[in-house]
């Protein structure tokens, strides 16, 4: 499963420079698919809709730290565990329990993100 950032974030930043998929952002800061990313052209993201990697999307949260679902692979390809539970003084980093994924489509939207 994706991992997500609760409202328990006090907004420190340790998480964001740790992730090597760049899917985390500060509150309030839109992203992009191409963000950190080699991708080009377009990308389908999870809902199955299609959109240009460096379309900017709005903001998961305004109010703290939040991570991209399309973007987060766990670390799996990188890391032993994820980075940003790792680092988080506060423990807020923790897995999205709507969003079960095996390690195989992990390794698979690593491999879409990362050509």
């Amino acid at each position: 499963m994706a991992i997500m950032i609760t409202d328990e974030c006090i907004n420190c930043g340790a998480c964001e420079p740790e992730c090597p998929n760049n899917a985390i952002y500060e509150g309030g800061v839109e992203w992009a698919i191409s963000d950190g990313a080699d991708v080009k052209g377009t990308y389908i993201l999870e809902d199955g809709t299609e959109v240009p990697v460096d379309k900017k999307n709005t903001p998961v949260s305004n109010e703290y730290y939040y991570i991209v679902p399309d973007k987060c692979t766990e670390c799996v390809g990188f890391h032993e565990e994820p980075q940003c539970a790792a680092v988080c003084p506060v423990d807020c980093c923790v897995p999205d329990p709507e969003r079960e994924e095996s390690e195989e489509m992990l390794l698979a939207r690593k491999a879409r993100l990362h050509l």
